[in-house]
């Protein structure tokens, strides 16, 4: 193994999968382990120094013990290194144990009377990897039979369904504590005054324009009254403020500026607006929003 394959090509292989191996197993997160964790990049540094200092005591001893062999046994050690892989006797054992066969020189006990044209037929035993693949796959079978015919387990569309359910409810869980990945099925309505601060800065910064300050409505419609064009409920408003308003004549589409979380807010501060009286207030447009599950 270590004529197949050099001292510098082992000491890469070796170092590389177990770096591999720690990224993979240790969980940093979007940066590597070895970036994220000092720890891991000292380990790995003395790792690679011990694999090199292995290599080169091994290659030591092997160049002393060499030198210490007489005239005869270097040349039967050359002769053999000389030797390919499929003339070593390692190669040739594991062979005929995987394979049983017979050396040619007996094959006159294995002949059978069988003649064809001059072609004659060996009577040798079926190689043990075929056998044992055989009786692996009787068993298979026998544990597939019972599992799946008589246990009546899920079968892969049954499998796939089941994650695929399990992979909605994970995913909306993980919606609710990722405010960047908000939509307007996921959006909920913030309560807390202090919340209102940030939708309040940026209603004052983006909105107020067409809908005045105190949000009674002047190129926009009026925020403050119970009338709503395209809907008045928190995922109605969020999703008028991230995709615009009507085709021609309403308000631009804000995703593209605002992030999820600052639509949720702002959308709540609006909400928040309704029945507040502002003077001089922008007639009702559209129909009275009432919300469906009250």
């Amino acid at each position: 193994m270590k004529k197949l394959i050099p001292a510098y090509l082992r000491v890469l292989l070796i170092f590389f999968a177990i770096f591999g191996a720690m990224e993979y197993f240790i969980d940093s997160g979007d940066r590597p382990a070895f970036l994220k964790y000092p720890m891991v990049s000292l380990f790995l540094f003395v790792f690679l120094f011990l694999l090199i200092a292995i290599e080169i005591t091994i290659g030591a001893i092997d160049n002393i013990t060499y030198q210490l062999l007489t005239d005869d046994q270097k040349a039967k050690l050359e002769e053999e290194n000389n030797l390919s892989y499929r003339e070593k006797e390692w190669y040739k054992k594991l062979m005929r144990s995987l394979t049983k066969t017979e050396p040619i020189e007996n094959e006159a006990s294995l002949l059978l009377n069988h003649d064809y044209d001059g072609i004659k037929e060996l009577d040798n035993n079926l190689p043990p990897w075929w056998v044992y693949l055989f009786y692996g796959c009787i068993i298979f079978s026998a544990v597939y039979l019972v599992k799946f015919e008589i246990l009546d387990g899920d079968n892969q569309e049954m499998e796939l369904k089941k994650e695929l359910a399990q992979a909605k409810i994970d995913v909306a869980e993980y919606m609710k504590t990722a405010p960047d990945l908000m939509d307007e099925k996921t959006v909920t309505l913030l309560t807390d005054p202090a919340e209102f601060a940030s939708g309040e800065t940026i209603y004052a910064t983006n909105c107020a324009a067409c809908h005045r300050a105190d949000g009674g409505g002047q190129i926009g419609p009026n925020l403050t009254d119970e009338n709503w064009i395209l809907g008045g409920g928190i995922k109605e408003v969020f999703h008028t403020i991230s995709n615009g308003g009507r085709d021609g004549k309403g308000m631009i589409a804000w995703k593209g500026n605002l992030k999820p979380k600052e639509i949720q807010a702002v959308a709540s501060y609006i909400l928040s607006l309704k029945g507040s009286n502002p003077k001089d207030p922008k007639a009702a447009e559209g129909e009275v929003w009432v919300e469906e599950n009250k």
